[in-house]
């Protein structure tokens, strides 16, 4: 018979700490990353509109239009500079939507005001 060496083999076992780390990270792993309190769309937009001094019309919930030109903007509410008519300071929560004035279609049967 051949003779039989003895090899002294360390088991390789991880640690309890080792195997709790790996399961609460392979659970972290799958789930979706909670989306942001701010995508900042809002302000590119608004920042957009300023730069270019675009016409805009801001429809307000009364259903009153207004035209003008966004000036500035902050949390609560925007500044709209009107040709010909004072300046209006017009709180966000009042305002039902905007768009651009070269998107409207014919403007027919619109309160306009301003530009």
């Amino acid at each position: 018979m051949k003779d039989v060496v003895s090899v002294n083999r360390k088991l390789i076992r991880p640690s309890l700490s080792e195997i709790q780390e790996q399961m609460q990270g392979g659970r972290t792993g799958r789930r979706k990353p909670t989306p942001p309190d701010q995508t900042n769309a809002e302000s590119f937009y608004y920042v957009k509109q300023m730069q270019a001094r675009t016409p805009m019309v801001v429809v307000l919930d009364t259903g009153e239009t207004i035209r003008g030109v966004i000036e500035w903007y902050d949390r609560n509410c925007i500044k709209v500079h009107r040709n010909g008519e004072p300046n209006l300071l017009i709180f966000k929560s009042c305002i039902r939507y905007i768009y651009k004035q070269s998107d409207a279609k014919n403007g027919a049967g619109e309160n306009s005001h301003g530009e």
